[in-house]
């Protein structure tokens, strides 16, 4: 039998652990996964592990992606398995003539141990997570949810920040097709007074959707267009990339692009405990010069999604009884 919540784990026999969703996760399993991967940092440090050994995770990339499929297959690999998949199933597997999802899905369970899987489409991670039959994470669904990409830059903010209760951060840019400030979002209603500054451009504005949630958790946010009014006040300015491929037009895009750069004069105005974050990659929008600022942690936020993804993957082997 299998039962499932809106953005959650979905269980079925043998406690199969899916990654579905960031609403799907407490306070409690937060803690518990930031400090499996603390202790992944010392695992890669030490030369990786065998403990997975045998076992073959398989990568299903229907849209583009480095840091996520990479970061999943060194994960894999440090963790002693495998990886069997490919960077590119729209064009390189049989949905190009015309399998379903489904199907696809029903027929990979049965190569390997657990599936990483991005696609074009919202929901399509539940859809996999319904008819496999071993784990399935969520690598991105269109412009719907990352929560692996979520979980690490919480695991960031807190090793960065050092603290997620209490937290103000900004979000800036495409905040409408942005799946990691959905789930970011999501991920951070754990905490206690939090604030969130959502900045953007009118056209792609955050959606109605995640307000609601943030609502019902008691989350405090504010909607604004001005940057540099909040820059001062800030432990994170979260910024993410105009991106075009996900507007309906060229007129659609050029009105949201530009418009928020952060250089060396928003720096300035930024507190020096403060962190810049992106989940990358990035388009013009954060500077060049602003990388040799000790403050930029978007590369070792990045750095993170390894230690992060070898502690997701290490729980969806064990959940399976490896």
């Amino acid at each position: 039998m299998c039962s499932a919540m809106d953005g959650g784990t979905i269980e079925m026999e043998g406690n199969l652990y899916h990654v579905l969703g960031a609403k799907q996760f407490s306070r409690s399993e937060l803690d518990e996964l930031f400090e499996a991967s603390r202790k992944m940092e010392e695992v890669v440090r030490y030369g990786g592990s065998r403990d997975h050994q045998g076992r073959i995770m398989t990568t299903l990339f229907f849209e583009a992606s480095t840091r996520t499929r990479l970061s999943f297959e060194s994960a894999m690999s440090r963790l002693g398995g495998s990886v069997i998949g490919t960077e590119n199933a729209a064009q390189f597997s049989s949905a190009i003539k015309g399998e379903t999802l489904e199907d696809t899905i029903r027929i990979v369970s049965g190569y390997s141990d657990v599936v990483v899987m991005r696609h074009t489409d919202i929901g399509a991670a539940k859809r996999a997570a319904a008819v496999a039959s071993v784990p399935v994470i969520n690598a991105g669904d269109g412009a719907g949810e990352h929560p692996t990409q979520a979980l690490l830059d919480a695991y960031t903010i807190q090793k960065e920040v050092g603290k997620l209760d209490g937290v103000r951060i900004a979000m800036v840019g495409d905040l409408a097709y942005g799946r990691t400030v959905h789930s970011l979002s999501y991920m951070l209603a754990n905490y206690k007074d939090v604030v969130i500054y959502y900045i953007s451009p009118d056209n792609v504005q955050i959606p109605k959707s995640v307000k609601r949630y943030m609502d019902e958790k008691g989350v405090r946010y504010v909607e604004t267009a001005d940057l540099d009014a909040v820059a001062g006040e800030i432990d994170v300015l979260y910024q993410t990339r105009i991106q075009k491929e996900r507007f309906p037009s060229l007129e659609e895009y050029e009105k949201a692009s530009g418009k928020y750069i952060v250089d060396e004069r928003l720096m300035s105005l930024m507190r020096k405990e403060a962190i810049v974050m992106h989940p990358l990659p990035r388009a013009g929008e954060i500077a060049e010069a602003v990388d040799r600022d000790p403050r930029a942690a978007y590369f070792r936020q990045a750095q993170n999604g390894l230690y992060i993804r070898m502690a997701l993957v290490d729980k969806c082997l064990k959940s399976i009884g490896f």
